[in-house]
């Protein structure tokens, strides 16, 4: 047996000196040293024999082992080197040359319109203010003068959330649009207030070319004294003009809003077709961009603010659709797909 163990050794390095290739190595090493190899077998046969010749045979199988693995890792690191020499004469490294460019990100382009947003409004003296997204019914509805048999407090329209507290249920839902920002404010701030409250908001509803069930808004409130629908006007006439350039045309018609009065909406001449009419303004030339109006005397009440001495206007907008009419996209998911095709060209 001991002399058997010697002949295996010496014919298992007499073999692995003419191995060339990695996988010959392999099969090499499953030869010699696999689970169904001779040596394998000499250690498992161990038990069938004689105590003395047992350790004699177990220290020799051992030792042929260990020279075995060392001589297959000595071997690893030889072939190794060798294809390392083969590939650096192959393909000679230019070091004059220039490397490659690192492709480098940039922001969603919904987070550039939300800062250019905020720095057209900034410029006109507004300051930026945000909320949570999480919101209590009396900053959402309530507060806003929302009716309980308002459709907007149905479940088809909000995402309503179960609070327990110690007092008992608390009504939250996932806010449906960022004048609830405009609640807080009026509650706990002073005039002059004059703010604009960039975020998200949640609808229940399907998702389909211009709309999906969270998106973004901006809403806006001026709380001082001697505010008038000129100022209304005259803001959103200058942020249009900012934002879509002097020539695009600008148009308002009268609305109804729980929390406004008189209310207006503000449309654009859409930018896709150039109010000749297409799919994405629905035939009609005009895409509306937001609502607005003269806060609601009841709503400044609300907040602890009298409406005999203070005047108000407000304004909110959903954001998505602004770089929609500015390049021209007719389909807001695309926004939210991302596929780097698309979001590579802003």
């Amino acid at each position: 047996m001991l002399n058997r163990l010697e002949e295996l050794k010496a014919t298992a390095l007499k073999e692995l000196e003419s191995v060339t290739m990695t996988n010959e190595l392999e099969l090499w090493r499953i030869r010699y040293l696999g689970k169904k190899s001779e040596l394998t077998g000499v250690l498992r046969s161990l038990a069938g024999l004689p105590i003395e010749q047992r350790k004699a045979v177990g220290a020799q199988a051992n030792q042929v082992r260990a020279a075995l693995e060392a001589r297959l890792r000595q071997k690893e690191q030889a072939l190794q080197d060798s294809r390392l020499v083969a590939l650096t004469r192959e393909k000679q490294l230019d070091v004059t040359l220039p490397g490659r460019s690192v492709p480098i990100g940039h922001l969603h382009p919904l987070t550039q319109t939300i800062n250019e947003l905020c720095d057209i409004f900034t410029a006109m003296g507004f300051q930026v203010l945000e909320g949570p997204e999480v919101e209590w019914d009396s900053y959402n509805f309530e507060a806003l003068n929302i009716p309980d048999e308002h459709p907007a407090r149905d479940t088809m329209s909000t995402s309503w959330i179960d609070y327990e507290t110690e007092g008992g249920r608390r009504p939250m839902l996932l806010r449906t649009h960022n004048t609830s920002v405009s609640a807080r404010a009026i509650k706990s701030m002073s005039p002059p207030i004059r703010l604009i409250e960039p975020g998200k908001v949640y609808r229940y509803e399907a998702s389909d070319a211009t709309h999906t069930p969270m998106f973004h808004q901006v809403d806006a409130i001026v709380v001082d004294k001697g505010v008038t629908m000129a100022d209304l006007k005259g803001t959103l006439y200058e942020f249009a003009h900012r934002f879509f350039g002097e020539d695009r045309k600008v148009r308002f018609r009268c609305d109804y809003f729980p929390f406004v009065e008189p209310g207006v909406e503000m449309a654009i001449e859409c930018t896709a077709c150039n109010g000749s009419g297409c799919r994405l303004c629905g035939n009609t030339g005009w895409i509306e961009i937001l609502g607005a109006g003269m806060t609601h005397p009841e709503v400044l009440r609300r907040g602890g603010i009298d409406p005999e001495i203070y005047s108000s206007f407000a304004f909110g907008m959903g954001i998505d659709r602004l770089p929609m009419l500015r390049y021209g996209i007719d389909d807001i998911r695309l926004f939210y797909n991302n596929d780097l095709r698309f979001l590579a060209q802003f």
